[in-house]
């Protein structure tokens, strides 16, 4: 049997955990990148994982173009879209529609562990922080 790709979607190999390098982005949180188009190759969004230290909380900012989902996995958070506040916990998942201000604080005792899925993919010049 022959496998064969599409020609459209890149080189389609998974990315690896341990070889993810962990960076900060402009709002301070620490993220992996697990999927983005280029590094994999994909399409039209990115997939990170993003941790926020116990007390800690990213800096309000917003995306011209992307939609945000966040998905924890670990700890508990608020989360603030346009100052409204929606608490989440393990298994919760938000939307953050584009050009929404928002940030997200780390309100227990661990590490806040949530996955961030963009459309289109993450871009440092989309992010614009805002006082």
């Amino acid at each position: 049997m022959v496998v064969r790709r599409h020609a459209l979607v890149g080189n389609m190999e998974p990315s690896r955990y341990p070889e993810c390098e962990p960076y900060r982005t402009k709002d301070g949180s620490e993220i992996r990148e697990l999927m983005h188009p280029a590094v994999q190759g994909n399409q039209a969004q990115s997939l990170a994982e993003a941790r926020v230290a116990a007390g800690a909380r990213t800096l309000a900012h917003r995306h011209r173009r992307t939609e945000e989902l966040y998905h924890v996995l670990e700890g508990c958070g608020r989360l603030y879209r346009d100052g409204e506040p929606v608490d989440l916990g393990p298994g919760d998942t938000a939307c953050i529609p584009p050009g929404t201000v928002h940030w997200i604080e780390n309100t227990g005792r661990g590490t806040l562990r949530f996955l961030c899925c963009c459309s289109p993919a993450y871009r440092h010049e989309d992010t614009e922080l805002v006082p």
